[in-house]
């Protein structure tokens, strides 16, 4: 696992995965662009969670709903008025921080001040005499309350524009739509609905890369089940979500739950737990794991007036589900995979190299083509290139030598590197290597799409 941010940070600018956001106007704090290989990654890593989460389940359904919504559904789920972090300023240097995250820091995550009343937190800094990371001083101002959501307005003149809000999680658009759900679909409870889509936090101190940023996008899922199973069904999904991440190739000594204590369970909460990663920074809170009660659904009956209950055909039983909320950043999940599997020194078998030992699956590319010599193979590898590319993500190289595009191809995770040279010509055999092993098998151009769709199901 990689010890230093910073070359994650290098690593992804160098190789084209992440760039940072408006680079030629000097950039934009905490503002990130995914490049070429970044944007295939993060959409593999959607489409293996969409997968696992909906598409393989009978009693799942997806979504994709509006990111600008009517301004009631912010005031009904209580964002507008307590969707705030406590800000807190040094005295001494002016800086701001997020009061519960010195707290936090200070502990090394011992202690979370989530759901904690300013006083408390005031008091906890001042008796552990909790300095401003910036100065070292230990003058802050009293805590005052910062609301995250990030205001907006629509209409064509000032005089009809309404305030309107980006969304600040995803979930919202799961609950107003339950109803919508559950009608189309027949859907029976206990159901699911998954969406993956942008969210935006106006955060105090983003930072630490991609792991907090005012823009990102959310993998949620919302379950409704029948209120007396819902602790059962949250001890499911949060084993299941651990075997997702141990899927994706996470190394397991990485991850650990954290379940929150009565003091840090928020009010509607019957459960909650964190899935947390060791990142270079420490550990951080990777995916939350939710027992929501029927909170949400009732906020938005009480608000709307509109009738959110479910009839059950079987009991004759009408009651309002409970919810089981899992649900991960797709951006920090990428970054705890990045740390996970890039290797820049990697040694074996006497051979160093930089290597990104990711998932098959997850890989940017999925093979690459590669001819021995481009006068006399490249016509006939641009042929394979052409077929392959349609059934797989492929990339083309025929700059350098053979060895140093195997080394290229190493250090972006391409699984298999495929080479067309003389024997191609001849009897139509390649030569495919693996990334990892770095064993060489020889198969007929016309098995290639049988050899790799095999190896990507294991």
């Amino acid at each position: 696992m990689v010890k230093n941010l910073k070359d994650i940070v290098n690593y992804c600018n160098q190789n084209g995965f992440i760039f940072q956001g408006s680079e030629i106007y000097g950039g934009l704090a905490n503002s990130w662009d995914y490049g070429p290989l970044g944007r295939e990654l993060k959409e593999n890593l959607k489409k293996m969670w969409w997968k696992e989460f909906v598409t393989n389940k009978k009693n799942s359904y997806g979504l994709d709903s509006a990111i600008i919504m009517n301004p009631n559904v912010w005031v009904a789920s209580g964002h507008v008025t307590s969707f705030a972090d406590p800000l807190i300023d040094c005295k001494k240097c002016k800086a701001r921080h997020r009061a519960d995250k010195l707290i936090e820091d200070f502990t090394e995550g011992k202690v979370t001040a989530d759901g904690w009343e300013n006083e408390k937190i005031e008091e906890y800094i001042k008796e552990n005499n909790i300095k401003c990371p910036t100065c070292g001083a230990n003058d802050f101002t009293p805590i005052r309350k910062f609301n995250l959501l990030f205001e907006s307005y629509i209409g064509v003149t000032d005089d009809t524009k309404s305030k309107v809000y980006l969304r600040g999680e995803t979930a919202q658009g799961i609950f107003v739509n339950f109803k919508n759900v559950e009608r189309t679909m027949r859907a029976k409870v206990p159901f699911g609905i998954g969406q993956i889509g942008k969210a935006f936090r106006n955060e105090i101190t983003p930072g630490n890369f991609i792991f907090r940023v005012r823009e990102f996008e959310q993998m949620e899922y919302e379950f409704f089940c029948k209120p007396d199973t819902d602790l059962e069904w949250f001890s499911y999904w949060k084993n299941y979500c651990m075997d997702f991440l141990k899927k994706i190739g996470l190394n397991e000594e990485n991850l650990r739950f954290r379940d929150h204590s009565k003091e840090e369970l928020s009010f509607y909460s019957k459960a909650t737990t964190d899935i947390e990663y060791l990142f270079p920074m420490g550990w951080g809170e990777l995916w939350g794991i939710a027992d929501r009660t029927d909170y949400d659904l009732n906020c938005h009956i009480n608000h709307s007036k509109e009738d959110l209950s479910y009839f059950d055909s079987d009991t004759n039983e009408r009651y309002v589900p409970y919810v089981v909320e899992p649900s991960v950043g797709v951006d920090r999940l990428l970054l705890a995979i990045l740390c996970d599997a890039y290797n820049p020194n990697y040694n074996e078998n006497g051979v160093e190299r930089e290597l990104l030992k990711i998932n098959y699956n997850l890989a940017p590319y999925k093979v690459a083509i590669l001819p021995l010599i481009k006068k006399k193979h490249a016509d006939l590898a641009n042929q394979i290139f052409e077929d392959i590319s349609k059934t797989y993500s492929a990339c083309y190289d025929e700059s350098g030598n053979i060895g140093k595009r195997y080394r290229r191809n190493d250090a972006i995770g391409t699984p298999f590197c495929v080479t067309i040279d003389d024997n191609t010509l001849e009897n139509n055999t390649i030569t495919v290597r693996e990334r990892d092993t770095m064993e060489q098998v020889t198969i007929q151009v016309s098995e290639l799409n049988d050899y790799i769709r095999k190896q990507l199901e294991k």
